[in-house]
């Protein structure tokens, strides 16, 4: 048994797993979630901003003290999308490790992928006909049990940068913005990818399953393997995107620093289910921050 924490230093959030680890399986002793949006901007700049990154040093200075405080052994950093693409990502990830002793390391879109179907498939004794979608705020991935894997240019902050430019979204807004999620999935989605099974991770799949199941406040274990249906995402998606951001950010089951970018999250988690033909999806609490521990006993993600 090793304690590992996992620190995700993602396009949209940043969070923190402190888990007990062995060969069967993590248990979870700490998770956080903060929405700092780092990705803000770089869609457009190529760069991470100064503000987008005064964001994420509070999370992170918690981060650090509670990794103390729990005698943590080994800390994983993953930082995806938003670093890939900015051009002063290195830097970046310099300042973490220097300021916060975090080693991060910045990851290929398959390897995301990767560790987020590890962590959501974990629990399964049979994986072979399912696909997890991951939607993040630069990047969105996609993985099957056969083997399919892709990591997509395509994610709710890069995308609501994009396409919606009005509060509430026009309509013609929200045509486009479906119109470029379906060319996306289309050109890169297996003909008939043999899929029975998705299951969502992340912010955009637990807000959505938070507000069609009305858990207010947020509870993650009636939110881990819960099911929503394309019909109620449909709904979500005609009520949310009605309201301006202020009303959004009202709603029951959403966190409000989630309501600016969760129109386009909805629009991609509903394309996804419709391109691969079904009808409901599974939800999961088990993503790449517990990919990434449970990886960690095989001897691929540690840090030290």
């Amino acid at each position: 048994m090793k304690r590992v924490a996992v620190v995700d230093i993602g396009s949209n959030s940043t969070r923190l797993l402190i888990a007990d680890v062995d060969e069967h399986g993590a248990t979870q002793l700490e998770r956080r979630t903060n929405v700092t949006r780092l990705a803000d901007g770089v869609d457009q700049t190529g760069r991470l901003s100064d503000d987008a990154i005064a964001r994420v040093d509070g999370p992170l200075a918690d981060y650090r003290k509670l990794i103390e405080e729990h005698g943590v052994e080994v800390t994983i950093g993953l930082m995806t999308s938003a670093v890939r693409d900015a051009a002063n990502g290195d830097a970046f990830v310099a300042r973490v490790r220097d300021v916060y002793g975090i080693d991060a390391r910045v990851l290929p879109g398959d390897e995301e992928a990767r560790l987020t179907f590890l962590g959501a498939t974990a629990e399964r004794d049979d994986a072979e006909h399912v696909a997890v979608v991951d939607i993040g705020g630069g990047s969105t991935e996609i993985v099957t049990g056969a083997g399919f894997s892709t990591s997509l240019q395509m994610g709710v902050v890069r995308f609501t940068e994009r396409h919606l430019h009005h509060d509430p979204p026009e309509p013609a807004e929200l045509q486009r913005l479906t119109a470029a999620v379906r060319e996306v999935l289309d050109a890169v989605l297996p003909p008939r990818p043999g899929v029975e099974m998705l299951i969502a991770v992340a912010g955009t799949a637990t807000s959505a399953a938070a507000i069609a199941h009305d858990v207010q406040p947020y509870d993650p274990n009636r939110i881990h393997g819960s099911h929503i249906t394309a019909g109620d995402l449909e709904q979500i998606l005609a009520r949310l995107a009605i309201l301006p951001n202020s009303k959004r950010r009202e709603v029951r089951g959403l966190h409000p620093d989630r309501a600016p970018t969760i129109v386009a999250g909805i629009v991609i988690l509903l394309e996804t289910v419709r391109a691969f033909g079904l009808d409901e999806i599974e939800i999961s609490e088990h993503d790449i921050l517990v990919g990434a521990a449970l990886d960690q006993t095989r001897g691929r993600a540690g840090t030290g």
